[in-house]
């Protein structure tokens, strides 16, 4: 099992924050202002992962925390086995069947750091101080991993079904216009840039073809009709589909879902690519926005005419470099639960 000083995983995590803050911060300073921001609000809000979650660094399973009382505590994690801190033969992290007879140590069983941590007692008493280290080396427990296997089972069928399919480069964004088709009000405090029965054309001159659940079943009543395809929870793998601007938003809701378990960089490498498909999918979407600005360029928004000739084209392009941005990140998460399906055996 690598381990990691308190050194070296504290760079690693001042690294991981300072990458993210720019994203993070503002969205912050507005929520304590009760400043509702059209765009970004989304990712904070629709995924379930808090601020304070992404901004935290986790090394993955099968790497060591040493010295590391701020990570003893939570999800997840354990103290290491005495003896299991150096490189295991797989270097894929402690088995279960290398602790103490085949399960984690406990409480009474382990060596270490803190007052009422697992890894404090000796015995079945409380260590002395000559017995004790300051603080322990912890690691994702096998016994944590072992209780995700029917979510990494779950994402690595999704996964793999997405990448096997082509990606659909003609929707044009059309799943936001459905949004509103007809509806009284609109999904967002801003008015529509066309107006209502010009918004209401657009989408009846446009065949529409949603393949993905999430945004389908937002669709006002009167559009579920229109669209020529019947996406549901329950049949995700049928038709999820690598050209989805949600889709590819989508990677960075499972990497929060897999987090401890996989590397945080993978997790802001998802984020990152999430922030940017909204961006496109808010400036496609029916909606003025004048007058607001992006973080963390500070650009003003402006939209992609997606009912105009020059607009299919330009959403078409942008669809498909996210596209081409979201494979490779698609592919580590594939690997991430191989990995972590076949260590938990």
């Amino acid at each position: 099992m690598e381990v990691l000083s308190r050194e070296e995983w504290e760079t690693r995590a001042a690294s991981h924050r300072a990458r993210l803050a720019p994203y993070v911060d503002p969205h912050l300073a507005r929520r304590a202002a009760g400043v509702k921001h059209p765009v970004h609000d989304f990712l904070f809000t629709y995924y379930s992962q808090r601020p304070a979650q992404l901004l935290r660094w986790h090394p993955g399973f099968g790497v060591a925390l040493a010295d590391a009382d701020p990570y003893a505590s939570l999800k997840g994690y354990a103290p290491v086995p005495p003896g299991l801190d150096t490189p295991s033969p797989s270097g894929s992290g402690y088995s279960t069947s290398e602790a103490v007879g085949g399960r984690v140590a406990s409480a009474s069983e382990a060596v270490g750091g803190r007052v009422a941590s697992a890894s404090e007692a000796v015995g079945g008493r409380v260590a002395s101080a000559s017995e004790r280290i300051e603080t322990p080396t912890v690691a994702v427990s096998p016994t944590y991993l072992a209780t995700q296997r029917v979510l990494l089972e779950t994402l690595l069928r999704l996964l793999r079904a997405t990448a096997a399919r082509p990606g659909n480069f003609g929707c044009f964004g059309m799943h936001e216009w459905a949004m509103v088709y007809r509806a009284d009000a609109t999904r967002h405090a801003v008015p529509l840039r066309l107006g209502g029965p010009a918004t209401d054309t657009v989408v009846e001159s446009h065949r529409v073809a949603c393949s993905h659940f999430d945004a389908f079943r937002f669709f006002t009543p009167d559009a579920v009709p229109l669209n020529a395809l019947s996406p549901s929870s329950t049949d995700r793998e049928v038709f999820e589909q690598p050209g989805c601007l949600h889709g590819g938003m989508d990677l960075y809701k499972h990497a929060f879902r897999l987090t401890p378990l996989i590397p945080s960089d993978l997790a802001a490498d998802a984020f990152e690519l999430a922030w940017d498909i909204r961006i496109l999918d808010m400036r496609a979407a029916p909606y003025d926005m004048s007058g607001v600005v992006l973080d963390p360029t500070g650009e003003p928004w402006t939209p992609v005419e997606v009912e105009t000739p020059d607009g299919k084209r330009e959403y078409a392009d942008l669809q498909r470099r996210h596209s081409e941005r979201a494979a490779p990140l698609r592919q580590r998460l594939i690997e991430e639960c191989e990995r972590l399906l076949a260590v938990s055996d």
